[in-house]
């Protein structure tokens, strides 16, 4: 049955140097690799220090960011998922963007974190509106569907990876405040009762305000259908590149049968 390569890259901010980005594409691309995962705030500060910067700089960031790596997706023949702040008449939006050699796209976060010590749903004027599906879309025979980190939590998006047909869900994230296990622990759950894979990338680095040190960890992954992590990158900066198999994932929604019991039901209703 059919695999593909998939890789996750772990950074933290990377500044107008486009030197270590074509390191790690160009050895990606040597092994294979048809789709890549960058952190959140990667190619953007953390929203934190955003405030402080001007917004013109902000801009020029992220649209320098995607031209390049537009131009690595073109000579190394790679999806590239790359969340990113776009800004519109002053206003600040968190997307993730899929960077193809042919397109660029955007994925609206839809649900943002809203609490007192990280308010992104306070900084950023993503709009509230009813949720839809996220960004999903095909490479090479798999259904892919790129989700936003806090987004994780919240059930209706694990229905549309069921609804979908989702062979693999690409999760960036910026987590820290040492929530290590809580991750791993979620991930592989949702991994198993939805018969996909799972590769989460992590950001590295630190943000330091007033009462507390930010320091984010990385444990970057590949989670399988099985909820077994297959590969896990430590704290610092590196890069995971890892097949996926379709036939781990049909063979455990054979086995399992979630799916099957779940139309079963959805026929009695019918009737």
């Amino acid at each position: 049955m059919k695999k593909i390569v998939v890789g996750a890259l772990q950074l933290p901010t990377l500044g107008m140097n486009a030197t270590r980005l074509e390191f790690y594409l160009k050895n990606a691309y040597e092994r294979g690799t048809r789709v890549m995962l960058l952190g959140e705030y990667v190619v953007n500060h953390f929203f934190k220090e955003l405030i402080d910067m001007p917004s013109s700089m902000v801009r020029e960031q992220s649209a320098k960011h995607i031209e390049l790596i537009k131009g690595f997706a073109v000579k190394y023949d790679m999806v590239l998922i790359v969340p990113v702040v776009k800004i519109k008449r002053k206003e600040y939006y968190k997307a993730i963007a899929k960077v193809t050699a042919r397109s660029v796209s955007y994925y609206q976060q839809q649900i943002l974190l809203p609490y007192a010590h990280w308010n992104e749903k306070q900084f950023f004027s993503n709009p509230v509106k009813p949720l839809r599906a996220p960004m999903t879309f095909s490479v090479d025979g798999f259904r892919v569907m790129v989700m936003a980190g806090f987004e994780l939590h919240f059930d209706l998006f694990w229905h549309y990876v069921t609804e979908k047909k989702v062979d693999i869900v690409l999760l960036p994230t910026a987590s820290t405040f040492g929530s290590h296990n809580r991750w791993r622990e979620i991930i592989k759950a949702k991994a198993f009762l939805h018969g996909c894979y799972i590769l989460r990338a992590n950001r590295l680095g630190e943000y330091r305000d007033e009462e507390v040190k930010w320091k984010f960890y990385g444990d970057s992954m590949l989670v399988n259908p099985e909820g077994e992590v297959e590969m896990m990158l430590e704290d610092r900066e590196s890069m995971l590149v890892e097949p996926i198999s379709k036939k781990a994932i049909s063979d455990h929604r054979r086995i399992w049968g979630f799916e099957r019991e779940l139309k079963a039901h959805s026929l009695q209703e019918k009737r």
